[in-house]
């Protein structure tokens, strides 16, 4: 059996939609709130590895006002997004689900069941 990761914001409504699928789908989900539990730089190159994405860009929500307290442009280097992430914890896109070595960014419910079914 297999578990699930979910990094989750619970005030966001698509993490709270998602997450109510991650379980339908999976017998277990480990739920890590990433605001309240920031990832280290390092966790968060291994989700990144993990991710079917061409750059750390995706992974970030640049309307956060934590994004220019970063010092964060479009060209931004991968190993500074990472930083930033880990130290503006605010910034990582939501949710993201981790299972069987992949992950998957859930702003788009497809993304998730490609994930979890195939």
């Amino acid at each position: 059996m297999s578990t699930a990761v979910f990094y989750h914001n619970p005030k966001c409504s698509k993490s709270r939609q998602i997450l109510a699928f991650v379980r339908e789908q999976v017998e277990e989900v480990k739920v890590i709130e990433y605001i309240k539990n920031p990832r280290s730089k390092l966790e968060l190159e291994d989700i990144y590895k993990k991710l079917d994405i061409l750059s750390t860009h995706q992974m970030i929500r640049d309307q956060e006002d934590e994004f220019s307290k970063a010092g964060l442009s479009e060209t931004s280097k991968d190993d500074d997004v990472l930083a930033a992430i880990a130290k503006y914890p605010r910034l990582l896109e939501r949710p993201i689900v981790v299972y069987k070595n992949r992950a998957a960014i859930g702003r788009n419910l497809d993304h998730v069941v490609a994930l979890l079914l195939n």
